[in-house]
């Protein structure tokens, strides 16, 4: 090699080098500005300025424990004790929690020498370890109290409301009312309800012991109440779960069974004719482009909410999507099995069902399976939508901002629920692709 060649070969070496060295540095550089970017695009520090650890703190702890209300009413004087506040939770006639204790000075023990004190004339004390007492009463709407300017985050006060949050619980005054949220891990009244004669009892008892109520037996009691729960409303779960699994399951199969005998038309070596398998290809990617939250939002114009309108969704997202893996694999199919198949004198259908679909079968099941477990989930937010299966009734638990046990327990189900339909789904895949091939 002579010199002039070796100088342009180290010209040629170094230029590749330095494009290389700056491409190393372009990017890095590309990456920082575009987090840059997002900082003040999504407006970071003011997002971080106006968060409020503190409510996520009781959203989280809401979710793996249940709060007993303790309310008195400042116009009658009245007292309420019910787990969750509700009509359905609320503690018979006669009967409150053993931390409430008195009459005309009604005492709530919150634990830790937490102690509130619900006294005559609408007033109302708090005791909070390392504070004091906080007193406050109602006049009209308007809430006096004996604290000063210079306050703790865990307090909130206004002319019409002030608000205690502790470690043991939460206190809120307005000019109507006084609650007191005791917090208990758990989930209360989930098996049964105050209503039902069963609650409190044992699993030992039920089973095996006496009747409890002695017009029904114990067993058959008990599974009505569990059954009928009013603030758990198990068998509208159940029936919910079982509209989910339904959209998923006619969402996938309804399209399985129109994208095969389409995709025939969009595969080069079943149609002839590249109009034909131009515009059905087209089709496909349209119906596919479109998401299904989409598809959910016209369908529902069109045909009104249910889950029937889920379940079409489903369908014409997924047609696109099987039409496409279809086709591909129709493709990819050995001619050698047709031409056998052919060689029998078998008509075109024929030669189809007994050449065609046996080799693309493993990848359709395959395919379909997998799609059924994906739907399952996307059925949760679809029902959200369309107001139908349990995304229906977790929307209608995290809106009220009220029971947030409920929505863990609708959560805990749609896991569940997937989960089993992955397992199912890789079993059934397992058996019938295996067949296939042993086949």
């Amino acid at each position: 090699m002579t010199n002039a060649e070796l100088t342009l070969a180290k010209s040629q070496a170094d230029t590749l080098f330095g494009r290389k060295r700056q491409i190393a540095r372009a990017v890095p550089a590309i990456i920082l500005a575009y987090f840059v970017y997002i900082v003040f695009a999504f407006d970071i520090a003011g997002l971080a300025q106006r968060a409020k650890l503190e409510n996520a703190v009781i959203l989280a702890s809401d979710s793996w424990s249940y709060k007993v209300h303790v309310t008195r009413s400042n116009r009658t004087g009245e007292i309420d004790y019910a787990v969750e506040g509700e009509r359905k939770g609320r503690y018979p006639e006669g009967e409150r929690p053993d931390w409430v204790t008195g009459n005309d000075v009604v005492t709530v023990d919150l634990g830790g020498d937490h102690e509130v004190r619900l006294l005559p004339e609408k007033r109302t004390e708090v005791d909070v370890p390392g504070f004091g007492t906080i007193s406050a009463r109602a006049e009209g709407r308007m809430i006096t109290t004996n604290l000063g300017n210079d306050l703790p985050d865990w307090i909130s006060v206004s002319d019409r409301r002030v608000a205690i949050t502790t470690a043991e619980g939460r206190i809120a005054i307005t000019g109507s009312k006084t609650e007191v949220f005791n917090y208990f891990p758990g989930w209360e009244l989930f098996f049964f309800t105050f209503e039902s004669p069963y609650q409190g009892q044992g699993l030992f008892s039920i089973l095996f012991g006496e009747r409890i109520d002695p017009t029904r037996h114990n067993i058959a009691g008990a599974w009505k109440d569990f059954w009928g729960n009013a603030m758990w409303r198990h068998a509208d779960v159940a029936w919910a779960v079982g509209e989910t699994i339904l959209m998923a399951f006619l969402g996938t199969f309804g399209a399985a069974i129109i994208a095969l005998p389409l995709s025939f038309l969009a595969a080069k070596r079943f149609a002839p004719f590249a109009a034909i398998r131009y515009a059905m290809r087209r089709v496909f990617d349209f119906v596919r482009g479109v998401d299904a939250l989409i598809w959910t939002v016209v369908l529902a114009r069109a045909f009104g909410p249910g889950p029937l309108t889920g379940a079409l969704a489903i369908l014409v997202t997924d047609t696109g999507t099987f039409g496409k893996i279809f086709s591909e694999a129709l493709e990819n199919v050995d001619e050698k099995q047709i031409e056998g198949v052919s060689s029998t004198g078998a008509k075109p259908l024929q030669r189809y069902r007994f050449g065609v679909i046996p080799q693309i079968m493993p990848v359709l099941l395959s395919q379909i399976l997998y799609f059924l477990e994906s739907n399952t989930r996307s059925a949760t937010i679809i029902g959200a939508i369309t107001g139908g299966g349990i995304g229906l009734m977790l929307t209608q638990a995290i809106q009220t901002q009220k029971d947030w046990e409920e929505v863990a327990y609708y959560i805990i189900l749609v896991v569940i629920m997937v989960m089993l339909m992955d397992w199912f789904s890789g079993w059934l895949r397992g058996r019938l692709i295996g067949r296939s091939e042993a086949h």
